[in-house]
């Protein structure tokens, strides 16, 4: 195996969580639609506006990588939601559809054989398709670990 490849496969796996932070798949089976509206005491967020974010970070990281015609959201209003939880549940189920669909996508990114991990992005020749799944990866396991915390606050997780 090529030691690209090997970078590749590395690079997936911190992407799908697990290694160094509880993966987002598992949190997500801790907390009910009905407390993903809550902002703990202390706290400027709730569960859904965390995991909203890192879905459209995500997103916006992959259209970057992906799109030569691309163009940047608005920082910070297009990145965080304008309410504290959905509407409805199935807006919240349709959301982490989005969330793992897209975490799907950037994985085939990595690992197809057409992406050398020094490649450009195709809208800006100074960053590289290594770099941006490097934020990808960093910013999730920024914003987990404060996922991790609200589970905490209401008495989800304990450890």
């Amino acid at each position: 195996m090529a030691k690209e490849d090997i970078i590749k496969k590395q690079l997936e796996k911190q992407l799908f969580g697990g290694e160094a932070f509880m993966p987002v798949d598992e949190m997500l089976k801790k907390i009910s639609f009905t407390q993903v509206h809550i902002r703990p005491k202390g706290l400027p967020y709730s569960f859904y506006e965390l995991f909203f974010h890192m879905w459209f970070t995500q997103k916006d990281i992959l259209g970057y990588c992906t799109n030569s015609s691309y163009s940047s959201p608005s920082w910070p209003d297009d990145y965080w939601p304008k309410k504290v939880a959905p509407a409805r549940e199935p807006e919240w189920i349709e959301l982490q559809k989005a969330f793992f669909e897209d975490r799907e996508k950037l994985s085939r990114l990595i690992l197809s054989e057409d992406t050398a991990l020094n490649d450009p992005v195709p809208s800006n020749e100074e960053h590289t398709i290594f770099r941006e799944i490097l934020l990808v990866i960093e910013h999730t396991s920024y914003h987990s670990g404060q996922l991790l915390i609200i589970l905490r606050h209401l008495g989800l997780h304990s450890s």
